[in-house]
């Protein structure tokens, strides 16, 4: 079996407020349904909460921080789950039953095993 990261992207919100509680239910039902092949999961936290870092020049330059989101977008990045799926046609079967793919998007990744 191969992993895949699903990527979901959606409005970039606080998914712990209670008027998104119908849409965190949808997402514990799939959780639910797909426990067999979910292997981790996560929500993030809204954007405005991010700290984007690069390091100038080369490895061991300055390390220079700025707040926020890396790129202003209608939708962001808000979560992922890590799936266990026979191919990639499977991985994007599963993907295709994450809420976020109904009114947003899901990005489907293979994942590079460690070696």
């Amino acid at each position: 079996m191969a992993q895949y990261l699903a990527l979901t992207y959606t409005a970039d919100v606080n998914w712990f407020d209670p008027e998104h509680a119908e849409a965190l239910t949808e997402y514990r039902q799939f959780a639910i349904q797909d426990a067999g092949s979910i292997l981790a999961s996560a929500v993030l936290h809204p954007t405005s909460t991010a700290t984007v870092v690069r390091v100038t020049g080369a490895r061991g330059g300055d390390v220079v921080t700025a707040d926020g989101p890396y790129a202003e977008t209608k939708e962001a990045l808000t979560g992922y789950y890590l799936i266990e799926a026979a191919d990639l046609d499977e991985a994007i079967a599963i993907a295709a039953r994450i809420p976020a793919a109904w009114d947003g998007a899901v990005e489907v990744r293979p994942v590079l095993a460690a070696k």
